[in-house]
């Protein structure tokens, strides 16, 4: 599933940092759901979780079904308190045969889920249901990654400017199924595998190394 161990890879870029946690939410069980020491994809289904079941029926089949048991891998998606029932029948949704005891739900005010979602780095705002179809991926160290430069390799030999991916679009399933969970999740996993060995080359490109760089 990961890259051989000899196969070159950067890492995936730190798009933003410190992301807010999720310590004032409650779960489902009342068990503790943490964003930090672990890698989550994080995501917002809103006031009427129902209406986005094709998103999160897209996120559960090409990126939980295949990560679900990776170490400290979880998908977490915040929603407003009195969203419990309707969850319940989105689970009978998305969940076919496959457990999902790395996928949480949790539940929280909205000024609380507006927080969080403002401490991201998006180019697009939440809907006024709390809502979004794009999930972030967030590290152990609430950091949230993704891509600064997400041009194809056509678009660079044009001399294409430079744009970022800040989130994953779950509608788009060539988005999710090639970059989330092809490649940017698997270049993350990596790191933590190398970074256990104490083989990591802190190298990690962060949105201020490019600004930097672009300002020289």
């Amino acid at each position: 599933m990961l890259f051989p161990a000899k196969h070159h890879y950067n890492p995936l870029d730190v798009v933003h940092g410190n992301v807010m946690d999720i310590n004032s939410f409650t779960s489902e069980d009342n068990q503790e759901v943490l964003l930090t020491e672990h890698i989550t994809i994080l995501g917002f289904l809103g006031t009427d979780p129902m209406s986005n079941a094709i998103a999160a029926s897209n996120l559960k089949e090409l990126v939980y079904d295949k990560f679900k048991g990776f170490k400290k891998f979880q998908v977490v998606i915040l929603l407003p308190n009195g969203t419990q029932d309707d969850i319940e029948a989105l689970k009978e949704e998305i969940k076919s045969y496959e457990d999902l005891k790395y996928w949480h739900f949790v539940f929280g005010e909205e000024s609380q889920i507006q927080a969080v979602y403002n401490s991201l780095k998006s180019r697009n705002s939440l809907k006024t249901d709390l809502s979004t179809h794009d999930v972030f991926i967030i590290d152990k160290d609430l950091n949230q990654r993704g891509r600064l430069d997400d041009r194809s390799d056509s678009e660079k030999e044009k001399g294409k400017e430079v744009y970022p991916l800040y989130a994953y679009d779950c509608i788009e399933v060539a988005e999710i199924k090639n970059k989330l969970s092809a490649d940017d999740l698997r270049v993350l996993f990596q790191e933590y595998r190398e970074r256990r060995k104490g083989n990591f080359d802190s190298s990690t490109r962060r949105a201020n190394d490019l600004k930097q760089t672009n300002e020289q």
